[in-house]
C-alpha cells in the first residue's frame, strides 16, 4: 500500500510534470497563428463591441416602426401627425386666407417630408443596421475561438495523462509488479486508449484551428467593408437632408410667390398688420414704403395735438397694459389711434419703446465713438461743427428720422415752462433710447461703464436739441404722410382708484422738492472727473480722498472750496444722489441729507447738479436700459412722498407708503386735496411689517 509520505512525494511528482504544460488559452491559441493573424485576433472584440453598441444606438434614433412597411411606417411618424393636424385645422379657416392657403400647403410638405423620412429609415435599415447586425457574424468567430481554446486545453490535458501513463508503463509500475504481469498489462493498454483518444482530438484540434483561420482570413479580407457601413450611414443622410430640403425649397418658394399674389381678405383689408416694433428702419420703412417710421411720425402728431403741454412728459410712465394695446393698434390700425390722444404718456412710452427696441439705436453703432468725441469738445463753435459732420455721415434714412424728432423736441422744448421738459431733461429721458454703445462679448466692463456712457448720451441728445434748427436747417411738415387726420381732443381720464381712498382733509401741503435737472455741461468721453454728493463718502473727486466716517454729512468750508474749485472746470460733472434736505436719527433729530449738500455746492460754484437718484427717473432708465423690467408688476415702498412716491409714479410703478419714516398720512390728504396725485401713495402701511402681511394677503 504505501505510506501517506509516499502518497504525497507521488502526488507532488506528478503535479511536477503536469505544470510545465499548464498555459492560458490565449496562449494555447496564439502558438498556431503567426504574428499577422494574431493583430488581426486582437481587433475582433474591439470591432464586435463597436459594431454592436453603433447599431443600438441608431436603431433608437428611427421614429418609424422597424421592419414595417411604407404605409404603415408613415403613420406612425410625429411629421404625419403634424400633417394630419394641419389638415384638421386649415378646414375650420377661411379657405381664401393667407393662413388657411399657407396652412394646407404646410400640410401637404409635412406630408412630404414624412415619406421621405421613412423612405430614409428604410434604406437606412438595409443598408446599414443589418449589415451592422450581420457583423455579428464575428460572435460566431468568437464561438470558433471558444471551441479551439477549449479543444487545444482538453488535448494538451490529455497529452500530459497520456506521457504520464507512457512513463508508469514504462518502469513497470502498476498492480503485479511485473513487465508480464497483469498489472502491465492494463496500464499498457491505457496507454493505447490514451493515444487513440489523443489522435481523435489532435483531429478535431486541426480541424476547428483551420475553421478559425479561415474566418480570421475572411475577416481581415473584410475589414475594409465594414467601414463601408458607416461611410453609407453618411451618404444616406446627406441623400435624406438634400431631398427634405429639396422639397422645403420648392414649396417655400411657391408658398411665398402665392402669398405675395394673393388677394388680402376684406378683414386683412380693413386691419392689415404691419411690423413695427423690433425691426430695423430700414426694413421697416422699405416694407411700408415710407420716410418716416410709423410711431415717430403717428407719435409725433397726436402728441403735437394734445401732449406738448403735459409737465413731465416723456419722463412719467403710462400704465403697462394702456402701453400695449396702442403698441398693437400702432401694428394693426394706425389709422384709429385718436381714442389715445387723451393719454399723452402712453403715447410717449411708446415712441420711447420704439426707439429702445430698434436693434440698432437711431444714431447707429458705428458713430458712437464720433459722437462722443464730437460732444467731447469744449470749444462750442468746434463742438457744432463736430456734430454736424456726424449728423453728415448718417445713412440717409436715420438723418431724416433723426431730424424729424430733434424738431419734435425742440418744438416740446419750447413749452419747457409748462410741461418742466428742458432740452436737458428731454435728453436724460431719452437719450438711453437714441445712442447705446454696441455689445462687445466678454466686456466684463460694459456694464459698469453704463452709467457713465448714459451721461455722455445726454450731453450729445442735448446738443442736438439746442441747436436743431442749425443741425437740421429748414421747416418741417410732421404730418409728412398724410396718413393720420388732426386727432379729436378728448378729456383726459385718470385712473386713480387707490389713491382716491385717501380723505381730502384742509392741511397745508408742504412745497415739493425741486425736479431734477442737468447743467448743460459737456461731458468727456473718458477720464472724466465726477464730483459725487452721496450718503457715505463726503466728496470725491479726481484729486480728493473719500471721508474715513461713515455720515458723509460733515462738509467744511474746506471741503466747499475744494469743491468749488473742481467745479470751475466746466467738465467736472456735479452729480447728487438724491434732493432729500434731512434725514431722521434714531433719537428723533435730524441730520441734513444730500439735498441740502447740494444746493450748498450749487449755491457757492454756480452750477446745477445732476440728481441720478430718486426723484428723477433717470436710474430707472439705466436699470431698465439693461433688464428687462415690467414696472406695471413692481412696488416702491418709501417713507418720503416728495422723493419715494414721486419716483415710483414717474416710472409706473405701484406706490406704498410706510409711516415709519419721515413723510405722514396727513401730508398725503393734502396732496391728494390739491389734486397733485404724484405725489399721493396708491397704498400705505404704518410699518414694513405690515406691508408683509399684506402681501400674503
Amino acid at each position: 500500500m504505501g505510506s501517506p509520505g509516499g502518497r504525497r512525494e507521488i502526488q507532488g511528482s506528478i503535479l511536477g510534470q503536469v505544470q510545465p504544460h499548464q498555459s492560458t488559452p490565449e496562449t494555447e491559441t496564439a502558438e498556431f497563428l503567426g504574428e499577422d493573424l494574431q493583430q488581426v485576433e486582437q481587433r475582433l472584440e474591439p470591432a464586435k463591441r463597436a459594431a454592436h453598441n453603433v447599431h443600438k444606438r441608431l436603431q433608437a434614433c428611427l421614429q418609424g416602426q422597424s421592419g414595417s412597411d411604407m404605409d404603415k411606417r408613415v403613420k406612425k411618424l410625429p411629421l404625419m401627425a403634424l400633417s394630419t393636424t394641419m389638415a384638421e385645422s386649415f378646414k375650420e379657416l377661411d379657405p381664401d386666407s393667407s393662413m388657411g392657403k399657407a396652412l394646407e400647403m404646410s400640410c401637404a410638405i409635412q406630408n412630404q417630408l414624412a415619406r421621405i423620412l421613412a423612405e430614409f429609415e428604410m434604406t437606412l435599415e438595409r443598408d446599414v443596421l443589418q449589415p451592422l447586425n450581420r457583423l455579428s457574424e464575428l460572435p460566431a468567430i468568437l464561438k470558433h475561438k471558444k471551441s479551439l481554446q477549449k479543444l487545444v486545453s482538453d488535448w494538451n490535458t490529455l497529452k500530459s495523462r497520456l506521457s504520464q501513463a507512457a512513463k508508469n508503463s514504462g518502469s513497470g509500475q502498476g498492480p503485479g509488479g511485473g513487465p508480464g504481469s497483469y498489472g502491465h498489462t492494463a496500464t499498457a493498454n491505457k496507454v493505447e486508449t490514451l493515444k487513440e483518444e489523443e489522435e481523435e482530438l489532435k483531429r478535431k484540434v486541426e480541424q476547428c484551428k483551420d475553421e478559425y483561420l479561415a474566418d480570421l482570413y475572411h475577416f481581415a479580407t473584410k475589414e475594409d467593408s465594414y467601414a463601408n457601413y458607416f461611410i453609407n450611414l453618411m451618404e444616406i443622410q446627406a441623400d435624406y437632408h438634400r431631398k427634405s430640403l429639396s422639397s422645403l425649397d420648392t414649396a417655400l418658394a411657391e408658398l411665398k410667390e402665392n402669398h405675395s399674389q394673393a388677394e388680402p381678405s376684406p378683414s386683412m383689408t380693413a386691419a392689415p398688420f404691419f411690423r413695427v416694433y423690433g425691426v430695423s428702419l430700414g426694413v421697416h420703412l422699405q416694407e411700408l414704403g415710407r420716410d418716416i417710421a410709423l410711431p415717430i411720425e403717428a407719435c409725433v402728431l397726436m402728441l403735437l395735438s394734445e401732449g406738448v403741454k403735459e409737465e413731465g412728459l416723456f419722463r412719467l410712465a403710462a400704465g403697462a397694459s394702456v402701453l400695449k394695446r396702442l403698441k398693437q393698434t400702432m401694428a394693426s390700425d394706425p389709422r384709429n389711434l385718436q381714442e389715445f390722444c387723451s393719454d399723452p404718456h402712453a403715447v410717449a412710452g411708446a415712441l420711447k419703446s420704439y426707439l429702445r427696441e430698434l436693434p440698432e439705436p437711431l444714431m447707429t453703432f458705428d458713430l458712437y465713438d464720433d459722437w462722443m468725441k464730437a460732444a467731447s469738445l469744449k470749444e462750442p463753435r468746434a463742438r457744432l461743427e463736430a456734430l454736424q459732420e456726424v449728423c453728415g455721415r448718417l445713412p440717409q434714412e436715420n438723418f431724416s428720422n433723426l431730424r424729424y424728432l430733434m424738431k419734435f423736441l425742440a418744438r416740446l422744448a419750447e413749452d419747457q415752462e409748462v410741461n418742466k421738459m428742458t432740452p436737458s431733461n428731454i435728453a436724460i429721458v431719452l437719450g438711453p433710447n437714441l445712442l447705446w454703445p454696441p455689445e462687445k462679448e466678454g466686456d466684463q466692463a460694459q456694464l459698469d461703464a453704463a452709467s457713465v456712457s448714459s451721461i455722455q448720451v445726454v450731453g450729445v441728445v442735448e446738443a442736438l436739441i439746442q441747436n436743431a434748427d442749425t443741425l437740421f436747417p429748414g421747416d418741417i411738415n410732421f404730418n409728412v404722410s398724410g396718413l393720420f387726420p388732426a386727432p379729436t381732443p378728448q378729456d383726459k381720464v385718470s385712473d386713480r382708484p387707490a389713491s382716491e381712498e385717501l380723505p381730502a382733509i384742509a392741511v397745508p401741503a408742504p412745497a415739493p422738492a425741486p425736479a431734477p435737472t442737468l447743467a448743460p455741461v459737456p461731458p468727456k468721453e473718458s477720464g472724466q472727473n465726477i464730483l459725487k454728493i452721496k450718503k457715505g463718502p463726503s466728496w470725491r473727486g479726481s484729486a480728493m480722498e473719500p471721508n474715513d466716517e461713515p455720515g458723509g454729512h460733515d462738509v467744511i468750508p474746506r471741503q466747499l472750496r475744494e469743491a468749488c474749485a473742481h467745479l470751475r472746470d466746466p467738465d467736472c460733472l456735479l452729480v447728487a444722489t438724491d434732493r432729500d434736505p434731512w434725514h431722521p436719527l434714531s433719537d428723533g433729530s435730524r441730520t441734513p441729507g444730500t439735498g441740502s449738500l447740494a444746493a450748498a455746492v450749487e449755491t457757492a460754484s454756480g452750477r446745477q447738479a445732476l440728481v441720478v437718484g430718486k426723484p428723477s427717473p433717470y436710474m430707472f432708465e439705466c436699470i431698465t436700459e439693461h433688464f428687462s423690467l415690467d414696472p406695471a408688476r413692481m412696488l416702491m415702498v418709501g417713507d418720503r412722498l416728495e422723493t419715494d412716491i414721486l419716483f415710483g409714479h414717474r416710472c409706473g410703478m405701484t406706490t406704498v407708503l410706510t409711516l415709519t419714516g419721515v413723510s405722514r398720512l396727513e401730508e398725503a390728504q393734502a396732496y391728494l386735496a390739491a389734486s397733485k396725485h404724484d405725489l399721493v401713495p396708491h397704498y400705505y402701511v404704518e410699518s414694513i411689517a405690515d406691508l408683509m402681511d399684506g402681501l400674503e394677503d
